[in-house]
């Protein structure tokens, strides 16, 4: 029988609590939602109000992955969704996890969560701009570190001021709050600052996706700006083989980064680092924090 839950008056049903997700490390379905419960706070403040849509890996990393930007077969009448009108699908909706309930039945789903850089009612408006630096083998995140520095002291040069995390894969992810600037204008100066960090660091960096083009080199994904694109948002798991998690991280560390595993973290290690430095995300959440595009 599936054990009902009660979260904050709703009634969730929390399904294989026992079942393994993560086989390296036998980290369970109920430990995942142990995880959620630890981070809501942080978590529920960066996806606010923005539609989620989700990478879904109910059998753990090694079995089906499947994204989906639709509300799941389901879903919950009081789970909030929102329009998010696609080319496609001019009326489409997605979730908005928009509380400790709806956070729950969606971590009882097994997903990654990713967001747009836009809130629900502002669709490609973005208050947020994000550069995914992805190594080609080998480098490592280790690499991305000397572009990110780079990159910061850039993006300072124009008044802004970016916040990296892990990907919770190989790379790094960097954000920078925005006043709210149109989606295309976003994307536009981050392929330019993309170009000229390639110009600057040729040994280093790349701007294209182009495989041929990116061993040993840092892609710096300017792509994700798009009013379309999610990225994974901060504090979520990814499905990889532990239970690695997309985590802010201090500007020291990225400059003390001289091992890949320097910068890899796992849901356990996720409160302490709370309880120490903090959301060391949360200057993005503060629009007294957004910064003009030039």
């Amino acid at each position: 029988m599936t054990p009902i839950t009660m979260v904050e008056g709703r009634r969730i049903a929390l399904s294989n609590l026992d079942k393994v997700i993560y086989p390296e490390t036998g980290f369970t379905k109920g430990e995942v939602l142990h995880y959620y419960a630890t981070v809501a706070q942080p978590l529920l403040a960066h996806v606010h109000n923005r539609p989620v849509s989700f990478l879904r890996y109910p059998d753990g990393p090694d079995g089906q992955l499947f994204f989906t930007k639709n509300p799941p077969p389901g879903t919950p009448e009081w789970v909030r969704t929102s329009p998010v009108p696609r080319s496609e699908d001019p009326s489409a909706e997605q979730v908005v996890i928009a509380d400790m309930p709806t956070l729950m039945w969606a971590a009882n789903l097994v997903v990654e969560f990713h967001v747009h850089q836009w809130t629900a009612g502002s669709p490609a408006v973005a208050d947020r701009l994000i550069l995914d630096l992805d190594p080609g083998p080998p480098a490592t995140v280790v690499e991305c570190c000397a572009a990110a520095l780079w990159l910061r002291d850039r993006l300072a040069a124009d008044g802004l001021h970016a916040y990296p995390k892990t990907s919770g894969a190989k790379g790094l992810h960097l954000s920078a709050p925005l006043e709210p600037t149109p989606s295309a204008r976003v994307s536009a100066y981050a392929k330019r600052l993309a170009q000229e960090a390639e110009r600057e660091l040729p040994e280093l960096v790349v701007h294209r996706m182009t495989k041929a083009l990116r061993p040993g080199k840092v892609f710096v994904d300017h792509s994700q700006n798009a009013a379309a694109k999610t990225t994974a948002a901060p504090y979520t798991l990814r499905a990889r083989a532990r239970q690695t998690v997309s985590a802010p991280v201090s500007w020291e560390e990225v400059a003390a980064c001289a091992n890949p595993a320097d910068l890899v973290f796992l849901a356990d290690d996720i409160a302490p680092r709370l309880a120490r430095d903090g959301d060391l995300f949360a200057p993005l959440t503060d629009p007294a924090q957004a910064g003009a595009l030039p």
